[in-house]
């Protein structure tokens, strides 16, 4: 344990060591490997000539999501959901959420009767997987986007604006930033934070661990995920220069 108290040696109020590289899936319209400390997920935009079939012949496109973890993307081997013959309830909200998050900043009526599907796939995972998923979907997103403009498909680009995600939580009665999996495993309360570049809220997701947090340490997050988030747009900015 280091004198911070947390386990990485990190501040309170410090990310992990973040990267994101572009183009790591060749074949996909947009893609990119986001690193967040040990946590890595493969995120890759498909696009395709349709939409779901509720949303035919209405002129909106529609933005999904498919999230999974490698067999040993943790510290046992994980049965693939496929072999199991259906997908777990944490998949389905997670993938789920990470659909909500991009649709909250595109113009599906810009979009046109188009559905991009993000492929999130976690290759090593240390904590915040969902985060991280979220905040490297918008630059395959981002990149797919920019792949249909430079082919004249789209006029211009759907995108209203940048979101990422964070997690917070209160670690030994302390409030810390980007938790990874020793601190969220033995957190008093954790919390994952949707947020946009333009200071809007798509989703937050709290829960006391232990005994219940107050309104103090809840705007304590907030501050926290807030910092945070401001720091992940500005590399997913650097990611598409």
């Amino acid at each position: 344990m280091s004198q911070t108290g947390r386990p990485s040696g990190r501040a309170a109020d410090m990310l992990r060591t973040v990267s994101i590289e572009p183009g790591f899936a060749h074949h996909a319209e947009g893609s990119c490997l986001i690193r967040m400390g040990g946590t890595e997920v493969l995120c890759a935009a498909s696009v395709e000539p349709r939409v779901p079939p509720f949303l035919r012949n209405q002129g909106i496109g529609w933005v999904t999501a498919e999230y999974g973890m490698l067999p040993r993307a943790t510290h046992t081997r994980g049965d693939r959901e496929a072999a199991r013959g259906k997908q777990s309830g944490r998949t389905q909200e997670i993938q789920r959420l990470i659909g909500r998050s991009l649709r909250a900043v595109v113009d599906r009526a810009a979009l046109g009767e188009m559905m991009i599907t993000l492929d999130c796939d976690v290759l090593n995972a240390d904590g915040g997987t969902r985060c991280a998923s979220i905040t490297g979907a918008w630059v395959a997103l981002a990149l797919a986007l920019r792949k249909l403009q430079g082919a004249k498909i789209i006029k211009a680009s759907p995108m209203l604006g940048q979101v990422a995600a964070v997690s917070c939580g209160i670690v030994g009665g302390v409030p810390v930033l980007d938790l990874d999996y020793a601190e969220d495993s033995d957190a008093d309360a954790d919390a994952n934070f949707v947020l946009t570049d333009t200071g809007g809220i798509v989703e937050i997701q709290g829960t006391a661990e232990k005994a219940p947090f107050t309104d103090a340490e809840f705007t304590a997050l907030m501050d926290l995920a807030r910092a945070g988030t401001t720091k992940l747009f500005e590399l997913q900015r650097a990611a598409l220069s």
